[in-house]
């Protein structure tokens, strides 16, 4: 197998994990992310480029002989960058590890996604949308909508589209908000009115070529802000893998009832899905139901995966692109991996930028994987309102998350908030 040059696209905590996975593949050449982060440039070169500048990304891939195109993040892949490449006589031998504009519908429509599941026979929990045409039908609705109620909006809203109300009162505020002051702009034109289930989240990946796909490790993510899972959502505070209750059994039942459905659903309806699916799932009473897709990996769960990922993530994009992936032995680590997020000062609201970071070297057995920093005269600077993952193996989940919260206690900058209760449920 030759080697390649590899273009991953992205700036936050997942595209650092998978700089980090793909430098370690002999198959890889050289390592370009754009537009990357201060702890990006350790595993290959940063360029100054946004992810949905198609033009800019076409002349970098011309320019540096690129092999694989990797989208870390969901925009570009919503916004075509696959169609973009295989329409374009220069850019169309390049790999794209992401799915179609069609098959990031998956995400990037809640409405979409919720029919699919419908036609599929994908367990899911009931649901309705609404638009400005239908508002009246939609408030009559919610006024006999068993509590709690769940309001999404349809489309990307940076992952703060979801709203729990615990009255009816509260969610027709919410309904109207969304709908008729676009509360999360364009996003929220049409919402889906979703039944609340009650249970325990967990994220399941796949690497799928829309007809075989490899199971990747499984993780939990931890997205409030504060311990106890209490105050505002975030983009992830932390998270935990293996997932103690995804069991064997559990695991025959996500298989059998939603990835087996979900690919053979993508190839019946012959949408072109090459690359990662997330499933955002919920165990209730044992069984499995779909909360959300996601059409790349999660973050901060790759902070996780990547690291129990035994396989060389190089080899597996090939194996994808060539159909090859059901001949594919996933193997995953028996360690524990768990990583604690550290956050800047008022996030998730208006956070603090441009605190000088230390204590870089008094880090051992744990990694760094670099969410929001950047390089400036020579010193690392917060740069968003996640900062810095910590990722760190044990024998059990609890040894993992001590080696974490020690390592987190050396790292300094002013203003560092974290979670001190990562995987609380199962240590």
């Amino acid at each position: 197998m030759q080697a390649y040059n590899i273009l991953l696209l992205g700036s936050g905590g997942r595209e650092c994990a998978l700089a980090w996975k793909l430098r370690q593949s002999k198959y890889c050449k050289e390592l370009f992310i754009a537009p990357g982060n201060a702890g990006t440039a350790q595993f290959g070169m940063n360029l100054n480029i946004s992810p949905t500048d198609f033009e800019a990304i076409k002349e970098a891939c011309i320019e540096n002989r690129i092999d694989i195109l990797l989208p870390g993040s969901e925009d570009p892949l919503v916004k075509g960058i696959y169609d973009y490449f295989k329409n374009d006589k220069d850019l169309k031998h390049i790999i794209v590890a992401g799915p179609s504009k069609e098959g990031a519908q998956l995400e990037g429509s809640k409405a979409f996604s919720k029919k699919f599941m419908q036609r599929h026979a994908i367990p899911t929990a009931a649901y309705r949308e609404f638009t400005k045409e239908n508002f009246d039908e939609g408030i009559d609705y919610l006024k006999q909508h068993s509590l709690p109620i769940v309001l999404k909006a349809d489309g990307l809203a940076a992952g703060k589209g979801v709203v729990i109300s615990e009255t009816t009162g509260d969610a027709i505020e919410n309904f109207t908000s969304m709908i008729q002051h676009e509360a999360f702009g364009a996003a929220s034109s049409k919402v889906v009115v979703e039944a609340f289930l009650n249970g325990v989240e967990l994220s399941v990946f796949i690497m799928t070529d829309g007809k075989h796909y490899a199971l990747l490790p499984e993780a939990k993510d931890y997205k409030r802000i504060l311990e106890g899972d209490k105050g505002p959502n975030t983009g992830g505070m932390g998270a935990i893998s293996p997932v103690p209750f995804a069991d064997d059994a559990f695991m025959k039942k996500v298989t059998d009832k939603i990835i087996l459905p979900t690919v053979a659903g993508l190839q019946k309806e012959n949408i072109t899905y090459h690359g990662f699916i997330f499933f955002g799932l919920i165990n209730v009473g044992g069984e499995p139901y779909v909360i959300e897709y996601n059409c790349r990996m999660g973050d901060p769960e790759t902070e996780v995966v990547m690291p129990r990922l035994e396989n060389d993530l190089v080899e597996l994009i090939i194996a994808m692109h060539e159909g090859t992936l059901n001949d594919t032995i996933i193997k995953h680590s028996p360690k524990a991996a768990c990583t604690v997020m550290l956050v800047s000062k008022g996030y998730p609201g208006d956070y603090e930028k441009n605190k000088e970071m230390s204590g870089f070297d008094s880090v051992h057995e744990s990694f760094l994987f670099h969410a929001g920093s950047k390089l400036e005269d020579g010193k690392t600077l917060t740069n968003g309102g996640r900062v810095l993952a910590v990722t760190s193996y044990g024998d059990t989940l609890k040894d993992a998350l001590m080696q974490s919260y020690t390592n987190a206690g050396k790292i300094d900058f002013e203003g560092k908030t974290y979670r001190k209760d990562i995987g609380y449920e199962f240590v």
